[in-house]
């Protein structure tokens, strides 16, 4: 389902997808500040937006569930320029890098696909290396765009959903 369609601007020549999280505080608040600031973010501009969903902690479990979303964006940025502005973004909403790996976030925000791109860098991995064993990654892509492809699995969101287990990974539609 699309929630959001902006028109094209010029230049913006990368096609993105972004995941977004939150489970400290007001998640679902934190979400749509996460969403304004990419949409205020010059040289970014939101195509679609996925529900939101409600999903339980994946790897550290000992924590509150956490809101995510996924987005779609049309951008001039190289892949590094935004991921430097997504940091910038959780930075600014209040996160910090001293928490435990795959812990509560105020907000998280992910490269999952930059265009075609397969991209390997100490800082950065697209696509994003564990999102087609994440449910809360795969089923609001899904909303945007089943059919896209993963350029190295060769598999589509759809796919990858389907045949994710079952175990664990409980997701539900925010209401």
């Amino acid at each position: 389902m699309v929630l959001k369609k902006v028109g094209h601007k010029e230049g913006l020549k990368h096609s993105a997808f972004i995941s977004i999280g939150s489970n400290i505080g007001k998640a679902v608040e934190n979400c749509r500040k996460g969403l304004s600031a990419l949409e205020n973010t010059h040289g970014i501009q939101l195509k679609k937006i996925s529900k939101l969903y409600k999903t339980a902690p994946v790897d550290y479990e000992d924590q509150a569930w956490f809101i995510n979303a996924v987005v779609e964006i049309s951008t001039f940025f190289e892949p590094i320029q935004l991921f430097n502005s997504l940091k910038l973004i959780e930075k600014e909403a209040g996160r910090t890098e001293d928490g435990i790996r795959f812990g509560p976030r105020i907000l998280d925000l992910d490269i999952i696909f930059f265009d075609d791109l397969v991209l390997e860098t100490p800082d950065l991995v697209i696509p994003h290396p564990r999102m087609d064993n994440r449910r809360f990654v795969l089923r609001p892509l899904c909303d945007i765009n089943p059919d896209l492809v993963h350029p190295v699995l060769q598999k589509t969101m759809r796919d990858l959903l389907g045949n994710l287990s079952n175990k664990g990974q409980r997701i539900k539609e925010y209401t």
